[in-house]
């Protein structure tokens, strides 16, 4: 336990030690919010996709795999489709508009330039929607965290909640934009090498792969009830496109997609492309793997989303536990981060119009930095919630405000001012109100009728004799 404690201890520094050298690289709003766009290929790549996956991609889905056994395999080409999604189609083209009109946040890159209509109601409204959707984003990280310690160094979960919250807090705060994407790069090498080998070690204390395919066939399913958990063929597929609508959410997470905007060269985009799908199917691949693996050894585990930590308690020695428990902190982290500085940006730059000065700008982007926490944590501690869910909610709520917006103005060019902000507003709205409906197969209604209903209403609006 010594070890596990000085491996955490030394990790953290770590962290903080980043968050110091970025601050006297942060002196702008566009260093703070993009890094000054110059991110390199490998950076560029690796902090979107480990901002992208959080403590969902770990726990949850790991947690998954332990509860569901085989129907949990399509979570891997789901979240795969996202990320081709994003760099084949998002990545390059938001690059290039994203210059021409000089935004900084996502938020206002969809509101048009000065003297655009719909400008300042897209910007309030996008701010809402993010405020709202990354306290609840945010609020799983650090609850994630709070399991996380409390099982690894036997302290109260609230203690931990608030330990690993401020030192996100105090990192994002010193260094910003610069900070963020440091530290989730190397959180997203640690993740990557424990999604890697863990598994693997799990693979051979089962006896290997027909092993285990052996025996999570033993519970008396068959056919689709084995694989989709439904007991009809209609159902199963309902259940696949359900799941396969995560991945179409992508495009609408203003934490990932401002790395495309923060990237000093287009031509690196391939590069970052290739190392962002292969970490994705490393990380996927290996958590689902994982999953399974728990599921054999260890069979009387209360919570699913534990079965990382107790498979590396079980199968390793305390140091590598120690690195392991640190990976499980960096997917919190790394995305609990990015989503920190995506709402601060929407309070200090967006619903100012971009107009802030820079030093008052940098000021009040630390303080919502502060306050978004706050609530974060307030969330954690009173009013916890299954890690996977909290996290789907708020993803789905993103998706459908500002991808199908997103996907029509880089395809279509801008859309007719009335019709972005019904797209808008609609995707979210309906969002909310069928995620408190009982759920379908895979949750496909809440996946796709917003996101469709948002999609047809932008795509309406590049078609307006007005637009």
């Amino acid at each position: 336990m010594n070890i596990l404690i000085i491996t955490l201890i030394t990790y953290q520094l770590l962290l903080l030690a980043i968050g110091w050298w970025a601050s006297a690289r942060t002196s702008d709003n566009e260093d703070f919010y993009l890094g000054g766009r110059k991110l390199g290929a490998a950076v560029a790549a690796l902090s979107a996709s480990a901002s992208s996956s959080s403590a969902w991609s770990l726990l949850g889905v790991s947690g998954a795999a332990y509860a569901w056994g085989l129907p949990a395999i399509w979570l891997i080409p789901s979240t795969l489709l996202g990320f081709f999604i994003n760099w084949f189609w998002v990545a390059p083209r938001l690059w290039q508009q994203s210059r021409i009109h000089n935004a900084l946040t996502l938020t206002e890159f969809l509101a048009g330039p000065p003297g655009d209509p719909a400008r300042k109601t897209i910007m309030r409204l996008g701010a809402g929607v993010i405020l709202f959707s990354f306290s609840f984003y945010v609020a799983a990280q650090f609850q994630a965290a709070g399991h996380t310690f409390a099982s690894a160094l036997n302290i109260d979960p609230v203690m931990a909640i608030v330990l690993g919250a401020a030192i996100v807090l105090i990192y994002v705060m010193l260094g910003g934009f610069w900070a963020a994407s440091i530290t989730d790069s190397l959180q997203g090498i640690l993740m990557a090498l424990s999604a890697l080998f863990l598994p693997l070690i799990a693979l051979i204390a089962v006896g290997g792969p027909l092993q285990l395919i052996d025996s999570l066939v033993t519970d008396g399913s068959s056919g689709v009830e084995l694989w989709t958990s439904q007991e009809s063929l209609a159902a199963g597929v309902g259940f696949v496109i359900g799941l396969a609508g995560i991945g179409l959410g992508y495009p609408g997470q203003p934490h990932v997609v401002n790395r495309f905007m923060a990237m000093e060269d287009r031509n690196a985009i391939p590069t970052a492309r290739l190392i962002a799908i292969a970490w994705a199917v490393v990380i996927y691949t290996g958590m689902v793997l994982l999953g399974w693996c728990g599921r054999v050894l260890v069979t009387t585990l209360g919570n699913g989303e534990q079965v990382l930590f107790a498979m590396a308690t079980l199968l390793l020695p305390a140091v590598l536990a120690g690195i392991m428990v640190s990976a499980i902190l960096s997917a919190i982290m790394s995305t609990a981060d990015s989503q920190l500085l995506v709402a601060a940006s929407s309070v200090s730059h967006d619903l100012r119009d971009g107009k802030t000065a820079t030093r008052e700008s940098l000021r009040s982007a630390r303080w919502v930095v502060l306050l978004i926490g706050l609530a974060a944590i307030s969330l954690a501690i009173f009013s916890p919630q299954a890690i996977f869910s909290r996290v789907l909610f708020a993803w789905q709520a993103l998706a459908a405000a500002f991808g199908p917006l997103l996907i029509i103005t880089l395809w279509r060019g801008r859309i007719e001012p009335a019709w972005r902000i019904a797209a808008m507003a609609s995707g979210f709205t309906l969002t909310v109100i069928l995620s408190l409906l009982a759920d379908t197969p895979g949750d496909i209604a809440e996946r796709y009728i917003p996101i469709l209903v948002a999609l047809l209403l932008a795509w309406r609006g590049t078609h307006s004799p007005q637009a």
